[in-house]
């Protein structure tokens, strides 16, 4: 292996090819007409454009990026997360044209990535499991039939989905049919399928997941357990690792497990096993997401390893430790989406005009933006990761509250705030009560609504960067300046729609995917009327009165602005 293509884009594209270089590997970038002055793009030795905004026009064109692998001389193709990490096809593809699949084999990626397929693997070896269907629904009288005969909550999950997205929850039999249609809808965006399955959803469950590495030659280890119960809308918010609060025991069959389903998947490479622990210690087999995690640094830091060096290793054939690693110390992951806390975590889109990061000791930045870089909506809302590592979980807290303080981001919403207080949380730091809904459930959060201040941002560099592409290959010009070029930034305010008056407005930037009532519909409040999508994740927008639908301002497919008017509410 000598040049490895990166198929992706933002933070995880920057760390891979960073371990490129470590391993002595060409990295190559490839990016969206909005990512041409992005901080992977700068990182990597080389970068050609797809030529393209949207995810489909760019980072899930297999076509493209095959063409530019074998156009740019690479003889790999890192796929990282999310996008088209998981899509058997592109593996077949990748493979076909003579290049290293840095991932496990198509056929495992198969089984283990359709989550119904996967189930049955953990039954098969014995692995722990809540009820759930064989095989996808159809229909939501059958998700009916299911959570009377087994109870609710039942979970709906994208049979191919992960990361929170295609994934409801049901508390009653009477939103079934609507989750159950948003689920799908999800799922089809994020994954190009549409098909579900239905599961007993434990009480109060904590996530727990396994770290797992396996070489062609069937040696099979666990390099750590991580924590990640923090979750907004079932995406992960704060991991750790090594899990905390189990018992041998439980740590016991986790890794049993683990190895088991990935060995008879034929698993090789690395990969995570999820699970969920109920209040009571019951532990079910969740999925399998066959790529790397976002989280897999906690598990780098208690261990000493580089697991992207270990795939790229795996992928030339090479052999790993089969010895489980040694665990030292304890990290704590914090995500920093573009999201406002104080919103219910809505989305956040703009550019950042501040960015100042934390150092020290244990402290660990894995970034995909800088200052000055543009947040949009087409594309995930990951700004950085902070990895704070320590010797023991007490310790790591104490540190990530200093450093949390240290972390400064001026220009849009992040998810900051919510970091500071969860370090101060008793039911994190100490009792461990969180669960995958605590945030929604019984986080207090007081946290303000973000506030956007106009002002004038200077560059002190006297010197401008010019992006050049000369036949789709990126190049660098550093034009100098006799004096600092002066930039004036002006953020329009996306201040909360308040509860009153007949407006009903988006309180964010996204795209109408349902719209649920007419001009003349009779409301009560909060029923749903507009069903909005940004980054990937549906938002729901109930009605804030009762009264009458006027003056229905959108359709489904259009783009709106935050503060937009969707409609009128009147009396």
């Amino acid at each position: 292996m000598k040049a490895v293509l990166i198929a992706n884009r933002g933070e995880i594209a920057v760390r891979v090819a960073r371990a490129a270089r470590d391993h002595g590997i060409k990295s190559i970038a490839i990016y969206s007409d909005e990512d041409r002055t992005s901080l992977h793009v700068a990182t990597a030795d080389e970068a050609y454009a797809l030529n393209g905004l949207s995810a489909a026009d760019t980072y899930l064109d297999q076509k493209k990026i095959i063409e530019i692998a074998k156009k740019s001389g690479a003889d790999a193709v890192h796929p990282g997360y999310g996008f088209l990490s998981e899509n058997a096809d592109f593996a077949d593809k990748v493979i076909a044209a003579g290049l290293i699949w840095i991932g496990p084999p198509p056929s495992a990626i198969r089984l283990l990535g359709d989550k119904v397929s996967a189930r049955k693997i953990a039954a098969e070896v014995g692995a722990p499991l809540v009820a759930g269907t064989i095989d996808p629904v159809d229909t939501p009288e059958e998700i009916v039939e299911f959570a009377k005969k087994h109870g609710l909550p039942v979970a709906i999950k994208a049979a191919h989905g992960g990361g929170g997205r295609g994934l409801k929850v049901a508390h009653t039999i009477e939103e079934i049919p609507e989750l159950f249609a948003s689920a799908v809808r999800e799922a089809i965006t994020g994954f190009g399928r549409g098909e579900c399955f239905v599961e007993r959803y434990l009480d109060k469950p904590r996530h727990v997941e396994t770290q797992v590495l396996i070489d062609a030659k069937g040696n099979a280890i666990v390099v750590s357990t991580r924590d990640c119960s923090l979750q907004r809308r079932h995406q992960k918010l704060v991991e750790e690792a090594p899990a905390p609060f189990l018992s041998q025991a439980q740590i016991d069959q986790l890794y049993t497990s683990s190895k088991a389903i990935m060995k008879k998947a034929g698993y090789i490479g690395a990969g995570t096993c999820e699970f969920l622990i109920g209040a009571d210690g019951t532990i079910s087999f969740l999925e399998v997401n066959t790529r790397l995690q976002v989280e897999h640094p906690v598990s780098e830091e208690v261990t000493g390893l580089d697991l992207v060096r270990e795939q790229f290793r795996i992928a030339d054939g090479q052999s790993i430790n089969p010895v489980d690693p040694i665990i030292r110390g304890h990290s704590i992951e914090f995500r920093i989406n573009g999201e406002d806390p104080g919103k219910g975590f809505l989305p956040s889109l703009g550019t950042i005009t501040k960015w100042e990061v934390p150092s020290g000791p244990g402290v660990r930045i894995d970034a995909g933006f800088d200052h000055g870089h543009t947040i949009g909506s087409h594309f995930d809302s990951l700004l950085a990761k902070l990895i704070i590592t320590a010797a023991t979980r007490e310790e790591a807290i104490e540190r990530a509250r200093r450093a949390l303080k240290e972390f400064d981001i001026g220009g849009l919403a992040t998810a900051l705030p919510f970091h500071r207080a969860i370090v101060e949380d008793p039911n994190f730091i100490k009792d461990f009560k969180v669960y995958t809904s605590y945030i929604e459930n019984e986080f207090k959060n007081e946290i303000p609504p973000f506030s956007f201040k106009q002002g004038i941002a200077d560059s002190k560099a006297a010197s401008q960067k010019i992006i050049a592409e000369v036949d789709g290959h990126r190049f660098e010009v550093l034009l100098h300046t006799p004096e600092p070029i002066q930039k004036r930034h002006r953020v329009k305010s996306n201040a909360i729609t308040a509860l009153a008056g007949d407006s009903l407005e988006s309180p964010m930037q996204g795209t109408v995917v349902k719209i649920l009532k007419s001009n003349g519909d009779r409301v009560e409040v909060g029923d749903l009327i507009v069903v909005l999508e940004a980054m990937k994740m549906e938002q729901p927008l109930i009605a804030h009165k009762a009264g009458t639908i006027a003056k229905m301002h959108v359709n489904v497919g259009q783009t709106v602005a935050s503060g937009a008017t969707l409609c009128l509410i009147e009396d």
